[in-house]
């Protein structure tokens, strides 16, 4: 039943420049929809004017309501008073210096009013710079718990239902500067919908106290971001440490394993030769021995899928390399990557199963740690690494899926590339993970069926990962486990028509809409020119 609900502003104010504050509160009074109410609290600001400018205001409108501390509290006190004055169902956040699009609040009414479960919607966002204009705008995902415990990407334009924030608690003291990450996770974690309005209706003015002017303007902030990040995966039972990257306020939870599971590597081969370095070598005898003389995990075995004319020195090679770890398996019928790795899994004796390409070579020596501590958690089917060429460039940082093809992103671009607003430095969920290194859990690949025979050459990844997901899973990539993958050494990698007719068939709308990747466009209400066109298979 759509309804027209009450919708609470909360926006703490402390010494905020006078115009500024006033284009804040118009910003509000502009809105096409009327049902709302602005909560505003002056925390005890040091000049005098700001709260005259509030009661001048108050006298604008009657849905202008305004309070003075009588002691400075600081953002969280002064948020959780604002929530004690608001009657409203839903909750949303203003900051003091910060604009709404004129269309905000009708978009958030909408929201929660298209199903009765939502509980969290976020918006888009901009920034406003110092001559005014709005610049950089965010495109996000769809809601990505993975992501948004390594960024506080939701962050504006946010609004709750009213009884799950105060099922909550609101906002917690010892977490200012991160107090809204805080909230929206303890939100997250008992929301029932989280829906993601992909325009652009906040727009965040980058001001001298605001967290955009530099790292330096508020260091406590991290630390409560990490402490807020550790509590919540004590909440939620993830093993593990909260650690901040080298860019200040992103984060990684290093999972610890609870246990060491058997992980059956599963390599189909051929036995080719390539050049790499300037070297010949045989690429999946070079595999294994970096696969067993780097990683850091033990409890492994290694199954090697061959094809029957594979050099027996090759064979005899593999064995001297990896003794009692190794089984192999021949391959008499012709190249069908899909049934290679089916036959691999079927023999495995893991419950984790990891699917890696022969002209792969180790770079970070705990990548199947890493893979594994995300497996531990029961709704991950699938992680995957990053990739690099041979020059250090990114071959594969997660599938993207956009106008009925599937991708991958950034491909060959800087791996420590900040596009997308740092994605490739962060842990994060997928439409899908190459199964050049790929680690499912067993239990998942048997309920899915495996790889499909529709798919002997290409797609085999893209339509497994589509299953995976299908079923209720999510699939990871994440930038701490990193290969090298010296792509089409071994085989031709190009793609059929035939074979994009059959995943189209397949899985279409899954192609044309992506819940990870935001297609970088506006909705029709903002100005922004539209995105440079997109190359065929790699996505920025």
């Amino acid at each position: 039943m759509h309804t027209n609900p009450l919708i609470s502003i909360l926006t703490p104010v402390y010494n905020t420049e006078p115009g500024v504050l006033a284009e804040a509160v118009e910003s509000v009074l502009q809105q096409s929809y009327q049902r709302w109410q602005l909560c505003l609290v002056d925390d005890c600001s040091p000049n005098e004017s700001v709260w005259a400018q509030l009661q001048q205001l108050a006298t604008t409108d009657p849905r202008i309501f305004i309070q003075r501390r009588e002691t400075n509290g600081g953002i969280v006190a002064a948020s959780q008073d604002c929530a004690a004055m608001a009657t409203g169902g839903i909750i949303a956040l203003l900051d003091h210096d910060d604009l709404l699009h004129p269309s905000a609040l009708k978009e958030i009414a909408r929201a929660f009013n298209e199903f009765d479960d939502v509980d969290y919607v976020y918006t888009d966002e901009d920034l406003i710079n110092e001559a005014g204009k709005r610049v950089s705008p965010f495109f996000k995902p769809d809601w990505s718990p993975e992501r948004f415990r390594g960024q506080m990407y939701t962050c504006h334009l946010s609004a709750f239902r009213r009884s799950l924030f105060d099922e909550v608690g609101g906002f917690r003291e010892g977490f200012d500067g991160s107090q809204d990450w805080d909230l929206v996770l303890r939100i997250t974690e008992r929301a029932r919908r989280i829906t993601h309005i992909s325009r652009v209706l906040y727009h965040w003015r980058i001001g001298e106290t605001s967290v955009l002017a530099g790292d330096h303007v508020k260091p406590y902030a991290y630390d409560s971001a990490r402490k807020a990040l550790q509590e919540h995966c004590e909440r939620i039972g993830i093993h593990g440490e909260v650690v901040e990257l080298e860019r200040r306020g992103h984060f990684r939870v290093k999972r610890h394993l609870v246990e060491s599971p058997l992980v059956s590597i599963v390599i189909p081969t051929c036995g080719s030769r390539g050049i790499v370095g300037g070297q010949e070598r045989v690429m999946v005898e070079a595999a294994v021995r970096s696969v067993l003389e780097r990683c850091t995990y033990e409890n492994l075995e290694v199954i090697v899928v061959f094809d029957s004319h594979t050099p027996t020195a090759v064979l005899m090679n593999l064995r001297e390399v990896a003794g009692d770890r190794l089984r192999l398996l021949e391959w008499e019928k012709p190249f069908d990557f899909s049934a290679k790795c089916n036959l691999g899994a079927a023999y495995a004796r893991g419950e984790r199963l990891v699917f890696l390409n022969d002209d792969i070579e180790v770079i970070t020596p705990d990548w199947v740690e890493t893979l594994l501590g995300f497996l531990q958690e029961s709704d991950v089917g699938a992680a995957g690494a990053h990739l690099l060429f041979e020059d250090g460039r990114l071959q594969h940082g997660g599938h993207v899926h956009l106008n009925g093809a599937a991708g991958h992103l950034m491909f060959g671009q800087n791996p420590k590339s900040d596009k997308n607003r740092m994605a490739l430095w962060l842990d994060r969920e997928v439409a899908g993970v190459t199964a050049a290194a790929m680690m499912v859990r067993r239990d998942v690949f048997d309920e899915v069926g495996g790889f499909s025979p529709l798919f002997a050459n290409n797609y085999n990844d893209v339509d497994f990962c589509c299953k995976v997901r299908s079923a209720g899973y999510r699939i990871i990539v994440t930038p701490h486990a990193q290969l090298y993958h010296f792509e089409s050494v071994t085989r031709d990698p190009s793609v059929t028509p035939a074979e994009t007719a059959a995943i189209q068939g397949r899985w279409l709308p899954q192609l044309r809409r992506d819940p990870y990747y935001n297609p970088k466009h506006v909705g029709g209400l903002d100005s922004y020119p539209e995105p440079i066109a997109y190359p065929s298979r790699a996505y920025d």
